[in-house]
């Protein structure tokens, strides 16, 4: 008979130690970045695409119509106050100046005949050999020939305006900054020829949205920095438009800058900043918060363990990379901010060390 008890034995040796649990697998210390938790003013600062553009932008016109027959500029060149800018054709407007002067000359000379005739008739009445009645009939024909006369004058000056007017003369020194008519084209009394940008004050013109427009106030002061020189200056709100745009519903809003050497059309970035009138928040990055049961949680370091344990926390805004924490901590609590969702409760952690740094 064969002996079967030491394989018997050894069977069962074998499920037991199959059976026994394993030991527990150690979890890794994980190295996590983190941030102290603390209060601090809630501050706001939005960015608005501006350009800069002449204080003043006047719209120059013909005071009078016609053919457009010269212009003496160039779009963007800089012209003196005085300074020939456009003409048309005036043929038209002569012939009435000549119109005007011969009738002048014909008012004039009816004039010189009743002023002599009055005088002849009053020496005759001075010898009693006319009656009052018919000095009096030629000193009305004398007023008449001065009404005459005047009119006639006034007509030339008013002719003699038109024929002026044909020419565009630049009533302040600028830039031209845009060009509405060309040679050949006929244009019509207070059509815009022309556009020109006076010297002096420079502006930085930027659009508000309908829900930002209440948090811009004249005289608020803010910062531009110009786009293609990477410049930074300080401007000051002096208008704010009354209504939106139809199109875009945004308000215009013009500052004013210090500096008058700003090339006009410059692009700028204009940084208009907010506070929450004081009130302290807690904000920490977005890399910070992840979800446990549907709700926004963060990681707490107990410094005297190193362990990690879970906090659910109330979100309330956000700004740029930042959330705004309205419940759940406390100034002084230790956020892990970095590889939160690589980590578990209770998991031992380290303070992540960057290269070169002293512990």
């Amino acid at each position: 008979m064969v002996c079967r008890t030491p394989v018997f034995f050894l069977a069962i040796a074998t499920a037991l130690v199959a059976c026994s649990p394993q030991a527990d697998t150690l979890a890794p210390v994980r190295s996590v970045k983190v941030l102290t938790v603390s209060k601090s003013t809630l501050s706001t600062e939005t960015e608005f695409a501006g350009e800069v553009l002449a204080r003043v932008e006047s719209r120059l016109g013909m005071r009078v119509g016609g053919k457009l027959t010269a212009r003496h500029v160039e779009l963007g060149q800089r012209v003196k106050a005085g300074q020939l800018l456009a003409e048309i054709d005036a043929q038209d407007y002569r012939l009435s100046v000549d119109n005007a002067r011969a009738q002048l000359n014909a008012a004039q000379t009816n004039h010189d005949l009743a002023a002599a005739d009055f005088k002849r008739y009053k020496e005759l009445r001075d010898k009693d050999f006319i009656s009052g009645a018919e000095l009096e009939r030629r000193e009305t024909i004398l007023k008449s020939a001065q009404a005459q006369l005047d009119q006639a004058r006034a007509q030339l000056s008013g002719q003699g305006n038109q024929l002026s007017y044909s020419k565009l003369f630049a009533d302040k020194a600028g830039v031209i900054t845009g060009l509405d008519a060309e040679v050949g084209q006929v244009v019509s009394a207070g059509m815009t020829v022309m556009r020109l940008a006076q010297d002096g004050p420079r502006d930085v013109v930027f659009a508000v949205p309908e829900d930002k427009v209440s948090a811009v106030r004249p005289g608020q002061a803010v910062k531009v920095k110009l786009w293609g020189s990477g410049q930074s200056m300080s401007a000051r709100v002096h208008e704010i438009a009354a209504s939106a745009d139809p199109v875009t519903r945004t308000f215009s809003v013009k500052a004013a800058l210090d500096d008058l050497k700003i090339p006009l059309g410059t692009t700028a970035t204009v940084y208009l900043s907010a506070s929450s009138s004081g009130m302290d928040a807690i904000t920490l990055p977005t890399s910070a918060i992840w979800q446990e049961a549907g709700k926004s949680s963060v990681w707490l370091v107990d410094p005297a363990s190193m362990k990690v344990r879970s906090q659910a926390v109330q979100v309330s805004g956000v700004h740029d990379n930042l959330v705004i924490i309205s419940s759940g901590l406390e100034p002084g609590q230790q956020v892990v901010t970095a590889g939160v969702h690589v980590l578990s409760a209770g998991q031992k952690v380290t303070y992540f060390k960057a290269a070169g740094e002293q512990p």
